[in-house]
Order: structure tokens, then sequence, then C-alpha cells
């Protein structure tokens, strides 16, 4: 009786054989792909991505990161585009097309519509010699590898293939464009990721709200600072720059004379800060290191600018 493989040496046959397809992809890059992003990088309206079947779900993939790294784009189903939504793709727009075969029927259409109004057409597919290939304007070739499902029908290394030129084009259009993490941000202000993405300038408190005393501020009117704001800390500051800071800590270990005493005798020397633009994520690393609740927020020459507090951190979904 012979023996099936396991299923760890079926999944390993199938990373193999899509990492080949890869790594060939990546050592024989298609030649128009610069053109192709030349074309998408100056589009004036949208980059529109359609396919049929599994390349569909491909192509709202590609589409989904386009949008979301600084490149407009909508995917369209070719289906419904024969039914209407050709209009959803205007002569300012740029089409990418993708099909294994490159005669995927479905896309006739679109094929069609963006000859006659001159829109530019990208195709994604590894034939050639395909209706799709000679129609396009840009080629961006796939490799010819085998599939990965054993009976070389199921679409697996070739949809593997073409996400990842896909995933391709938008790092090499965002970056182009100079996509930053601030401009990631703005597209993903919701969920786990957009709190991640928070710098310490969208949360902090400023102005009238922080505690501030300066070096020979008596210590009765310091408690009475550190009480009124509400932190637990007070910030030390000569001429705005941060000189020092005082803490719950700082009030037990100076409990001896502590009302004859000034702010500047209590306070603790060369803080833990934090800078406007840091990631809130790495505040917080901050302080739970180093056992604090608050952060001073100074800025390049030490100048106090705000305070942020753990609890800021819980409101933002970060911790």
């Amino acid at each position: 009786m012979t023996r099936e493989p396991s299923p760890t040496k079926i999944a390993r046959d199938v990373l193999a054989i899509e990492g080949e397809a890869l790594l060939t992809m990546r050592d024989a890059m298609p030649a128009d792909f610069d053109a192709a992003v030349e074309v998408l990088l100056n589009v004036g309206g949208r980059v529109i991505v359609s396919g049929m079947g599994k390349s569909g779900h491909v192509a709202h993939k590609i589409a989904a990161t386009m949008a979301s790294t600084g490149t407009p784009a909508q995917a369209v189903h070719p289906g419904e585009a024969s039914h209407g939504d050709l209009g959803m793709i205007t002569a300012e727009d740029a089409v990418i097309l993708i099909s294994n075969s490159g005669e995927t029927r479905e896309l006739a259409d679109i094929i069609a519509h963006s000859r006659r109004f001159s829109i530019p057409l990208i195709a994604m597919t590894k034939n050639a010699r395909s209706t799709l290939a000679v129609q396009a304007d840009h080629l961006l070739l796939l490799p010819d590898a085998p599939e990965a499902c054993g009976i070389g029908m199921a679409p697996t290394t070739s949809t593997t293939c073409a996400m990842a030129l896909g995933d391709a084009l938008a790092v090499a259009l965002m970056k182009l464009r100079g996509f930053e993490r601030e401009n990631f941000l703005a597209f993903h202000p919701g969920g786990t990721l957009g709190a991640q993405l928070l710098t310490v300038s969208t949360v902090m408190h400023t102005g009238d709200a922080l505690p501030v005393v300066h070096e020979h501020t008596d210590m009765g009117e310091t408690l009475l600072e550190m009480t009124a704001k509400g932190f637990g800390v007070a910030a030390v500051v000569e001429r705005g720059m941060l000189t020092g800071v005082i803490t719950d800590g700082d009030l037990r270990r100076n409990l001896a004379n502590l009302m004859e005493r000034e702010a500047g005798e209590v306070a603790t020397r060369g803080p833990r800060t934090t800078r406007p633009e840091a990631l809130l994520s790495e505040a917080l690393g901050v302080m739970n290191t180093n056992k604090i609740s608050a952060l001073f927020v100074v800025g390049e020459d030490g100048a106090l600018l705000g305070l942020v507090h753990i609890h800021d951190t819980l409101r933002a979904g970060v911790a």
C-alpha cells in the first residue's frame, strides 16, 4: 500500500514551486515594468484593476494595496463592466488587466473600451502571444511556471506571481511618490494598525494642561500644581527648557523637611522624555520599561512641548 505524503511535505512542495517561480520573476523582471510604473505614476485619474475568477480576487487585492499606499485605484468586475460599469473607466484612468491565459473572454469589453478611448492598458499574463498581451500598451509577463496544485489546473503559482507583481507595482509607486508613514496613517485611521502608527503629538497634552514649576518654586505650590493637573508629575522648567521632573516617588524620597525645600532640590535630573514625532507605541514601551506613567515631550533643543500619560495610550488603543 502506497503511503500518501504528509500534509507538511505537500505544503513544502507547494511553497517550493511558488517560491521558485517568484525567484524566476525576480531575476527576469518584465521588460515593461519601469514603463508601466511611469504610466501609473502619472495617471490623472485612477488605476482600474480587473480580472475574472481568481484573477479578480487578485485584482481586488492589488487595487486595495495601491489605494492604501497613495495610488488611487479601484477594482472593477469585468462582468459588471459589460453591463454598465464601463462608465467607471474614464480617459483619465489607466487599466491593469490580469489573465493567466490572456484569452479570458470576459475581459474583451474592457479591452475594447480602453482601445476606443486611448486609455493606457497594462496586461498581466504569462502568454505573450495572447489577445490581451497583443492589445496592451505594456506587458507584465508572468513566469511560465507550473501551478502548485499537482494537476496543473487550480490557479496557485500564477495567482501568487500576479499578487507579488502587484505588490511590486504598489511599492514602487509608493516610494516614487515619497509616501511615508504619516501618509499611511491618514488612510488607516481605524483599528490596531492605525493605533500603532499614531504619534505622540496626536495625543499629548500641551499649554495650560501641563504641570509646570520652576527651580525655585516652593514645594507647597508644587504640590498644588501636581494635584490640580492630575498627572502625578510636575515638570521643572527654566527659560522653556525641561531641567527636571518631580514624581510621587521623588516626594516620598524627600519627605523629611519637604515643605521647606524648593522644586529644584527635589527634582530628578535627566528624566526620561520622548519626542512629538515618536510613535505612541514607542512612548508606551519607554513607560513600561521604566515603570513610569507619564513622559514629558521635548523638542530637539530640550524645550518642553507636552506630556503623554499611559492613560492616553489606553484611550488610543495602543496599550
